[in-house]
């Protein structure tokens, strides 16, 4: 039986982070959709997971960052997450014509390898190598 590797180990925190993440975020997005239509409310939440996964990557899963590098990309990171978030959500409600409140889920889902991939690459510094 091979060890644990540590990056394995911060996958698994990853993991468990997002998903504190998305229940929360979700919660949001379910209590907004009886208010606002689904776009602003998967928008407003997203908006809202940002800053908890800021805060979740820094102290819980990586234990480290770039310093203002990180403050800088982790939002470009989510643009992007959510640019192609939102087409999912889209297709899954217009074209799939599939329930609107599980349509942040399957977003989520889709995106966990994508997202972990690059917060990784911004919060973990690049290991040098030794001469």
């Amino acid at each position: 039986m091979s060890p644990i590797k540590w990056q394995d180990i911060k996958f698994v925190r990853f993991l468990l982070t997002g998903g504190i993440n998305t229940i929360a975020t979700y919660c949001l997005y379910l209590a907004l959709l009886n208010l606002l239509p689904y776009i602003w409310s998967y928008s407003i939440s997203y908006v809202s997971g940002i800053f908890l996964a800021f805060f979740l990557n820094r102290f819980f899963v990586f234990k480290e960052h770039q310093g203002l590098k990180t403050v800088l990309l982790l939002p470009m990171i989510y643009v992007a997450q959510y640019a192609i978030g939102v087409l999912i959500v889209w297709l899954w409600v217009m074209t799939l014509e599939l329930p609107e409140f599980l349509a942040p889920l399957a977003a989520t889902l889709i995106l966990i390898p994508f997202t972990y991939v690059l917060s990784k690459l911004i919060f973990v510094k690049p290991k040098t190598l030794s001469p």
